[in-house]
């Protein structure tokens, strides 16, 4: 028996990031439903709302929108209600918390997160750091790291600080190889916070066998071979306990958990401490 689809429209007069970030956690909490999404951004004018009420009809489904403009805004409600489909205002219950606590208003300009303020240019110039100071570069470096990140190949180093990075926060990753130190600029570190990330040695394992597969290479190597995986870790996580570096198991986390994490650590958490 095939699967019923269920539509959604997400509907913004920005960049749509917010909704189409908040709707596809909802939507990953619900099992054995097809869900195919319609994605309408940037609205800049009541008149343009007519084309989305096209698409709606064609596919009806629940509207859920990020609209800051009060005459867009009035032009989506009064639509949906006149074609009976539920429209939902995804941050009202947020904004009328906080202007309930801050005793004001927010402001009604669109798009407004994104832009090229402070925030905006740190990001950059984090990245660029990131980016320079990935898989063990630039050693001399380190020190100006906010964060270091340590593990073994496959333990996602690279993507955990991409994502910091995007955050603002300047992180380096330093690989840990089989039979080789880890470099003296790790190990004499003093600063920033180092964090060692581990993962399940048989998960690891059937990681790199498929990254062997994708590179047409022998997948029984000693680099996915199980026992020599199990080695590696243990090895690395006696390194992290002799050190005192914090360890996350990154296993059965995403990369946005474990960012998280290291955000917390550092006290950087930009949704706030106690995630």
């Amino acid at each position: 028996m095939s699967m019923q689809s269920h539509h959604v429209h997400l509907v913004s007069d920005a960049t749509g990031e917010t909704v189409s970030n908040v709707v596809r956690a909802c939507l990953a909490q619900f099992e054995d439903v097809r869900v195919v999404q319609h994605r309408w951004w940037l609205l800049r004018s009541p008149s343009q709302v007519g084309r989305v009420i096209e698409g709606i009809q064609r596919d009806p489904g629940t509207v859920v929108f990020t609209v800051v403009d009060p005459e867009i805004r009035r032009a989506l409600e009064e639509a949906c209600r006149l074609i009976n489909i539920p429209c939902v205002a995804l941050l009202d219950p947020v904004m009328d918390a906080l202007a309930l606590v801050l005793e004001t208003k927010g402001n009604q300009q669109p798009g407004r997160q994104y832009t090229l303020d402070e925030g905006y240019f740190s990001r950059i110039e984090a990245m660029h750091f990131a980016l320079a100071l990935d898989d063990g570069q630039s050693l001399d470096r380190l020190k100006q790291a906010e964060v270091v990140v340590v593990g073994v190949s496959r333990t996602s180093k690279t993507p955990t600080c991409m994502f910091l990075a995007n955050k603002g926060i300047r992180a380096a990753n330093v690989p840990l190889v089989p039979g080789i130190d880890p470099p003296a600029e790790l190990m004499d570190l003093a600063g920033p916070l180092v964090v060692g990330l581990t993962r399940d040695p048989k998960s690891l394992s059937d990681m790199r066998r498929s990254r062997l597969r994708l590179m047409r290479e022998d997948g029984d190597s000693p680099y996915a071979e199980e026992d020599s995986v199990a080695r590696e870790v243990r090895e690395a996580r006696r390194l992290y306990a002799r050190m005192g570096w914090t360890v996350i198991d990154v296993t059965r986390k995403s990369i946005e958990e474990v960012a998280a994490t290291i955000m917390q650590k550092l006290g950087t958490a930009p949704w706030g401490e106690g995630l």
